[in-house]
């Protein structure tokens, strides 16, 4: 198991090592104690799947406000997806920047989303199924998001026309975004974590 930090601070992509033979493989998608010695949250509550029938289709941007804020693990488990976080940290040098992993069933890599970011993903195949653990149970009434395709963030998705939900098309645009989550606060959960792993 492989961590890489990415250009926004917190965020991961973690790439599984699969071992083979003439059986299939067996591989750890999860390690609480190397997670730990990142710095990162073990403490999962809820895991989620969903299934995207259609290429070209874009869910998101979404996130949960406190105090229901998420930190995400996600991995395909079946076709690609290109998987899309934003830091709406208040105090973060890279507010409203965007990053992208490539998730992939064949790559066995994940990504690794802290709390104080909106996410989506747009399917790159037919019938994708994407899997994720979340820190925090679904809380309807904290619900939030962000218009993928907002000017201000400039997201490069594929360029097609994607197949997008009326709710997500509704969702508000970054300048008219009040962000609730502050980027020291999670500098000081993550210290914490460090300082319980150790």
């Amino acid at each position: 198991m492989e961590f890489h930090q990415l250009v926004l601070p917190g965020c991961f992509e973690i790439r599984l090592d699969p071992h083979g033979d003439e059986r299939g493989y067996f591989m750890r998608t999860f390690d609480r104690n190397l997670f730990r010695e990142h710095g990162l949250v073990t403490d999962w509550v809820q895991e989620n799947q969903s299934l995207t029938i259609r290429k070209w289709t874009i869910r998101g941007l979404h996130f949960q406000r406190p105090p229901h804020t998420e930190t995400k693990l996600v991995r395909s488990i079946y076709g690609v997806a290109l998987d899309v976080f934003v830091d709406l940290r208040k105090g973060s040098p890279t507010f409203g920047r965007w990053d992208a992993v490539e998730l992939s069933a064949e790559k066995f890599n994940l990504a690794y989303i802290p709390w104080g970011f909106a996410h989506g993903f747009c399917s790159l195949t037919e019938q994708t199924i994407i899997g994720y653990h979340v820190d925090a149970c679904y809380a309807p009434d904290a619900e939030g998001g962000l218009r993928w395709n907002d000017p201000a963030l400039n997201i490069c998705w594929p360029p097609v026309a994607p197949l997008v939900s009326p709710k997500d098309n509704a969702l508000p645009l970054l300048r008219d975004f009040d962000s609730p989550f502050n980027f020291f606060n999670v500098i000081s959960n993550l210290e914490k974590e460090c300082n319980h792993a150790g």
